[in-house]
């Protein structure tokens, strides 16, 4: 059986095929079709049910393409695919309406969230106070965090960011690193310092540590302090004891807003220790003005095969 789909212009074709023609080959592989391009039509080459549901996807593709000027990437192409029905009722067109948008010296960078779960995500860090991100690598928590952060200086709703996690890593103490604590806790606070990089100028980063409008701290330096007008992101807590979490949730002063994330399935802390971040699920989920938003694999944008990873090993753990 063979179908044709109007292509309006190569503009079109270019944002649809993708680099190297990559996004029809994805096509091709999930619903067992062969496409090709004929004059203004694109021809589907298959068994009626798997042609049915490649053209209606790349029908959804192109009226999402057609209602904005936006280029589709590998991640938004997986989503349209992976899960068709979700992508109507939310589509990448309504969650592009979240993006930010970030300019350094060298290049506009956009940033925003690819799923519902990952919208759901900052819309609650624009609303809420406190917001927990909870769930596996590769779903944006921290990089998302790291948006909401920069977005809420640069409109001056804060007067300065904060990065904090626990310095904890299996077999290895900052008290043995060499130098400063600025230079101790620094490694550990990368992932928060590649996100921050890409929305923000080098110079400009490098001056707003000199004059602590950005801040990087260990979690145990948080005890005692009132932070005022200030954007805190707490990362990799799953690493927090309950003791830290309750010391960190408690040190939200006027005008500001914190956001704490982390994988309870990758803690690093001793066996027996029970997981602040876990316990703070429990206690803190029905009170008023904190949001809980759990991300799944389903909110994964990097590559497929770590969505496949995490999959595994949640049917793995829940056979154990």
């Amino acid at each position: 059986m063979e179908k044709l789909i109007n292509i309006k212009s190569v503009a079109e074709a270019q944002k649809l095929f993708g680099t190297y023609d990559g996004n029809l080959s994805s096509i091709e592989k999930e619903f067992k079709v062969k496409l090709s391009l004929r004059n203004n039509f694109l021809k589907l080459k298959g068994s009626s049910h798997n042609i049915s549901k490649a053209a209606e996807t790349i029908e959804y593709i192109l009226n999402t393409l057609r209602s904005r000027d936006y280029r589709m990437d590998d991640a938004d192409l997986r989503y349209f695919i992976k899960d068709p029905k979700h992508s109507r009722s939310k589509s990448l067109f309504s969650l592009k309406n979240s993006e930010f948008s970030h300019s350094s010296a060298s290049r506009e960078k956009q940033a925003g969230p690819r799923t519902p779960g990952q919208r759901e995500y900052v819309e609650a860090i624009r609303k809420f106070d406190i917001v927990f991100g909870i769930g596996p690598a590769g779903t944006g928590k921290t990089y998302l965090a790291m948006a909401c952060a920069v977005e809420a200086l640069k409109n001056q709703n804060v007067r300065r960011i904060i990065l904090t996690r626990p310095a904890i890593e299996a077999g290895e103490s900052l008290g043995f690193l060499p130098g400063d604590m600025y230079e101790k806790i620094s490694p550990y606070l990368r992932p928060l310092y590649d996100a921050l990089y890409d929305m923000m100028e080098a110079e400009r980063i490098e001056k707003y540590l000199e004059t602590g409008i950005i801040e990087v701290a260990p979690l145990a330096y948080m005890r005692g302090r009132t932070l005022n007008e200030a954007f805190i992101i707490l990362d990799e807590a799953q690493n927090a004891t309950a003791e830290q979490m309750k010391m960190f949730l408690t040190r939200l002063g006027f005008d500001s807003k914190a956001v704490i994330t982390g994988d309870i399935t990758q803690s690093d802390l001793p066996d027996g220790k029970p997981l602040g971040l876990l316990k703070a699920q429990k206690i803190l989920k029905d009170v008023e003005g904190i949001k809980l938003v759990n991300l799944t694999g389903a909110d994964v944008v990097r590559h497929e095969l770590v969505q496949k990873v995490i999959e595994a090993y949640a049917r793995a753990e829940n056979s154990m």
